[in-house]
């Protein structure tokens, strides 16, 4: 397989791996934002909020990312730059999924800790601020980083829309080389590389917090 063409087409890349971190990055953290709002609106003992945030999670957990990429593109008939439309499809998908990540992780904690603390006189704001938030976040953090993984693998759907991410950029040089196999193969090693090294800072990031739970 002849791979004399990355030198020439590097900047693709790099410009398509800048393009697909970024989108990640920002996909994920609007998704953290939007997802404890709706884990907070579901686990809430009002029934609007909670079923405003159940259909809303059923919905995009329910549906292709790809749909949902073509709907706010270009079904909303708001003239959104790619990069936005892009990004703001993907963060409302992560949402729904980052809110089950911290319901789980909100729903481990042991319920006499709330008790505790509103014993103490704290508000329940101020008992899922201080004590049941920060304990949750501890524990699903590996799920968050993991789900940080598969929002960069899922930023290839955004090139539908023109974005010059990795993959879009990666179809590029396959129709300037003419040949299909070698960039898409090039593309698939730097996916990789990128989800490979944050699963093994998964990896280390778990023996850590084991470590620091035995050293209590």
């Amino acid at each position: 397989m002849d791979l004399s063409f990355v030198i020439k087409y590097r900047m693709f890349y790099i410009e398509g791996v800048q393009n697909t971190v970024l989108i990640a990055l920002l996909s994920v953290f609007f998704g953290l934002v939007l997802g404890i709002v709706l884990c907070l609106m579901k686990i809430s003992k009002n029934k609007l909020l909670n079923s405003v945030s159940t259909a809303y999670i059923e919905f995009f957990r329910g549906t292709p990312l790809l749909v949902q990429v073509y709907i706010i593109y270009y079904g909303l008939n708001i003239d959104l730059p790619k990069f936005f439309a892009g990004t703001l499809a993907l963060s409302l998908n992560s949402g729904a999924y980052v809110a089950e990540i911290i319901r789980s992780g909100i729903q481990s904690i042991d319920k006499g800790q709330m008790e505790a603390s509103r014993s103490l006189g704290m508000t329940y704001g101020m008992s899922m601020r201080y004590i049941i938030i920060p304990q949750a976040f501890k524990n699903v953090l590996p799920a968050l980083v993991n789900e940080f993984i598969v929002v960069i693998k899922e930023s290839a759907i955004v090139s539908v829309i023109g974005i010059r991410e990795l993959m879009y950029n990666a179809h590029t040089i396959k129709g300037n080389t003419f040949n299909p196999l070698p960039p898409l193969f090039v593309a698939a090693i730097i996916y990789f590389i990128l989800t490979f090294s944050l699963s093994k800072g998964i990896s280390k990031l778990e023996r850590r917090l084991r470590a620091g739970d035995q050293s209590i």
